[in-house]
């Protein structure tokens, strides 16, 4: 029994060591990203969203060089895809390319309306429409191979930004993010995620404390070597980067964001981000949708891992780019699902344990002491995570900070359930998935996205309101 509970205790400190230890490095190269950067962690809470083309200061250099095209995937967003297409005509260059997977409601009328001369409808049926949405991205990608052969552009300054429907990009966004590509082996530009309606209850704070605080600290980290991991929504790639993975560049997988990342890697292309730009997007209300959105990408994450030899074999990446996006592939399986396990184990462990504990039978004085250094060790990651929200989220206050940061304890069960759920999807061979719905939106005078009447939704006063970025509407 010794024995059992040493091995119990052994493989806990190496899996609580081991992910404690990559989470922590890559959001201390982060913070160093943004220390180099001049400016304080949590000035991007400020921005915001809704005209990506004005630039916010006189240093930012034009952005016309390079011709943008933006794809949007659609599939019954009728509720808010007028916004998004609105706030991305800032340039008469650009041209806003939305594909109508199936809908059945007025998704892809509404989006030419907004988007007017600019705005390039792709309208497909089934039985050739919904099929994922890798294949409505490729769609997208023929088309604009087209254009821009019609335009006589140079494919060498073309740029392509995928946006979810309810994606809005922070203003000034695309004066921070072109000159990037001037670096000719800059393949790809992720920004981070804002969750637009975080204030309508713990989940959606939650979710907003994961995409702003911990995601983004970390993918800021991958920087430094070059592995940002790509989401579906504020993703930028480069158009020749994109020639190189064939006529379909994304991929069949539940997460073609994350295939497209290490396909682009592998080939020596650099994936980077900002920290003077952001996206914002809608986050998932339930509990039921949101167990069933991480199911889903918990399956793309953990299918990705096959292609962790690829990764290492790449002669084109460096050893501490592949090593980390090795990490980064095998995250479920290293760390999620082994630890879903042994937390278990421990309190079952600790419960047995309890009535012969010395600390039970000693003084008040002893209770406390132990009290007190149980829970730094066991909640230290807390009371980090905790301040790094208060930084990095001007209003949050320091009570809703550390109660973030100690959210992992409710939390982690979503992972454990969405993790076992997509093993067992993916020994059943389950691949599928549907459409859930969106909240309605409009946006004010100022063009900034408020709250649709009756909707739920609270924008707070300074507009500031996913990535990786991830997105809310699919359902495996």
């Amino acid at each position: 029994m010794i024995a059992v509970a040493q091995t119990i205790n052994m493989a806990a400190m190496f899996v609580v060591g081991m992910s404690a230890a990559y989470f922590f490095i890559m959001a201390v190269a982060g913070l160093r990203v943004v220390s180099r950067a001049e400016i304080n962690l949590g000035d991007q809470s400020e921005i915001l969203y809704g005209h990506p083309f004005h630039a916010h200061a006189e240093t930012v250099p034009p952005a016309h060089r390079y011709h943008l095209y933006f794809v949007i995937p659609c599939l019954n967003e009728e509720a808010v895809v007028a916004n998004t297409v609105a706030g991305l005509r800032g340039d008469s260059d650009a041209r806003i390319v939305v594909v109508d997977d199936g809908s059945d409601d007025r998704t892809g009328e509404r989006a030419r309306e907004a988007g007017g001369d600019q705005a390039i409808v792709i309208r497909r049926d089934l039985p050739d429409a919904r099929q994922g949405k890798g294949a409505a991205l490729n769609v997208a990608y023929d088309r604009v191979e087209r254009d821009v052969r019609d335009r006589g552009l140079d494919p060498e300054l073309v740029i392509l930004c995928v946006m979810d429907a309810d994606g809005l990009l922070s203003d000034g966004a695309i004066g921070e993010v072109l000159p990037l590509f001037d670096e000719p082996d800059v393949g790809g530009v992720q920004l981070s995620v804002r969750i637009r309606n975080r204030t309508q209850n713990f989940l959606l704070r939650f979710q907003n404390h994961q995409f702003w605080t911990l995601s983004a600290l970390t993918q800021f980290g991958r920087i430094g070597i070059g592995t940002v991991s790509l989401g579906g929504n504020g993703q930028f790639t480069r158009l020749t980067a994109l020639r190189q993975l064939g006529r379909r560049p994304w991929s069949m997988s539940l997460t073609e964001d994350l295939d497209l990342a290490i396909s682009l890697a592998v080939r020596g292309w650099r994936l980077t981000s900002t920290p003077f730009a952001a996206v914002d997007q809608e986050g998932v209300a339930g509990l039921r949708r949101l167990l069933t959105q991480r199911t889903r990408w918990y399956q793309g994450h953990m299918l990705a891992a096959r292609r962790v030899p690829e990764i290492w074999r790449s002669p084109r990446m460096t050893h501490g780019g592949a090593l980390e996006m090795c990490l980064y592939a095998l995250v479920p399986w290293l760390f999620d699902l082994p630890w879903s396990i042994l937390y278990h184990l421990i309190v079952i462990e600790i419960a047995l344990s309890a009535n012969s504990n010395e600390l039970i039978n000693g003084s008040g004085q002893s209770i406390a002491l132990g009290v007190v250094i149980w829970y730094l060790l066991a909640f230290w990651p807390a009371l980090v995570t905790g301040f790094m929200a208060k930084r990095r989220d001007r209003e949050l206050s320091w009570w809703r900070s550390m109660a973030l940061g100690h959210g992992f304890i409710v939390t982690n069960y979503v992972s454990y359930i969405c993790a076992w759920r997509a093993l067992g999807r993916i020994l059943l061979g389950r691949n599928g998935w549907s459409k859930t719905t969106r909240l309605d939106e409009e946006a004010g005078s100022d063009g900034h996205v408020r709250a649709g009447p009756g909707n739920g939704i609270a924008v707070d006063p300074s507009g500031s309101p996913l990535g990786g970025g991830r997105r809310a509407e699919d359902r495996p």
